[in-house]
């Protein structure tokens, strides 16, 4: 076992062992797991094969009807889910070219799999932290194939366009006859902000690509929706890619129980975001980012190194079964770290007052300067 490994052990430990929770949610054990898949599933339900049949094909069904898209294909990863997208739009234009946010998830967080396995090229769409406009799409220098939004920008802040400059930025892409992908990986909890259904919202673009564990609570998985087209196209890939497996029933049932029970609190989680992120911001020397928030999750700063507040926090979850913000991480600021904040449904117990309260508990453990 590594150090790293050991240290995040000890991590989910603690914060499993807490009674107050602010940010996140306590991990389930994999007992805890396996009852949440046998309330899932009926039966007489058998398993899918190759990704045919069985839990993959009723959750392929629903997302389907979330959506409101003709055909939705199962992935293992949200990786590959987005490489084939992108393929297809590159196959389709003849251009090899695809639009894409220096902060978008394929730049930052999949190892550069579009150019170096599908041997695309991205063209930057702009430097500002947040989704491009539509004058940048017109504006650009050179023809794309395909424009990626990443709703919400996760890098960013979790921010979020408004629907009327979403609306303009997909129109001016088609204006020049390019395709348009939504990395989606939380666009369950981007309704809120956005006023439409998940349907609208995909409505506006050639592919959407889902997640069902970043914030439905699944063990893995994803999903590509669009037209019959798109996925029969993304089948084959699918396939090419490795990501045909025999059977995918268990991460399938996580997902439908996650858009059974987790879905319908997210609204309910972005609005007590809002509750939150007020209370942080009067904070000595605190930022939050976006003010308000956009989902149910958004930015943090403190004045103080992330090693100490990691340890602060740690520290109140081990003595006090209390867990505030995790994950914090330096800045280019010294003596300034940032941290994600999730509000879950732990959180939703907590009222400004508790929320205060334990931020000073929280800012107590740190060391006097």
């Amino acid at each position: 076992m590594t150090d790293a490994y050991a240290d995040r052990v000890r991590r989910l430990t603690a914060l499993r062992g807490c009674d107050t929770v602010l940010s996140g949610a306590r991990p389930e054990s994999v007992a805890e797991h396996l009852a949440a898949i046998r309330a899932t599933v009926a039966d007489d339900l058998l398993p899918d094969f190759y990704g045919e049949g069985g839990a993959v094909e009723e959750l392929e069904r629903r997302v389907g009807e979330l959506l409101g898209v003709e055909a939705v294909a199962f992935f293992p990863t949200g990786t590959m889910a987005q490489q084939v997208a992108l393929r297809y739009g590159a196959e389709l234009t003849g251009r090899d070219t695809v639009g894409l946010h220096p902060l978008n998830h394929p730049l930052v967080h999949e190892r550069d799999a579009y150019a170096v396995l599908g041997g695309l090229r991205a063209v930057l769409t702009t430097g500002a932290p947040r989704n491009p406009t539509a004058e940048e799409v017109a504006g650009l220098d050179e023809p794309i194939g395909t424009l990626l939004l990443e709703l919400p920008l996760r890098d960013a802040g979790f921010v979020l366009p408004s629907w009327d400059e979403l609306v303009a930025v997909v129109g001016a892409a088609r204006q020049q006859g390019v395709r348009v992908h939504l990395d989606g990986a939380r666009l369950w909890e981007s309704t809120v902000h956005l006023g439409r259904s998940t349907a609208e919202i995909a409505a506006l673009a050639d592919s959407t690509y889902v997640s069902f564990y970043k914030s439905l609570g699944g063990h893995s998985g994803a999903a590509l929706a669009g037209s019959a087209e798109l996925v029969r196209y993304a089948r084959a890939w699918r396939h090419r890619y490795g990501g045909n497996l025999f059977q995918q029933w268990p991460a399938a049932l996580a997902a439908l129980a996650g858009l059974r029970h987790e879905l319908p609190r997210l609204p309910g989680y972005v609005a007590h975001a809002k509750l939150v992120a007020a209370a942080l911001a009067t904070l000595p020397g605190a930022r939050v980012h976006p003010a308000p928030p956009h989902t149910h999750q958004f930015r943090l700063w403190l004045p103080h190194p992330a090693a100490a507040l990691n340890d602060a926090n740690l520290a109140l979850a081990e003595d006090e079964k209390a867990w505030f913000v995790g994950g914090w991480r330096d800045t280019e600021v010294p003596g300034t770290a940032l941290a994600e904040v999730t509000v879950a449904g732990p959180a939703l117990e907590l009222d400004a007052g508790q929320v205060l309260d334990l931020a000073d508990r929280f800012l107590r453990r740190l060391p006097r300067s």
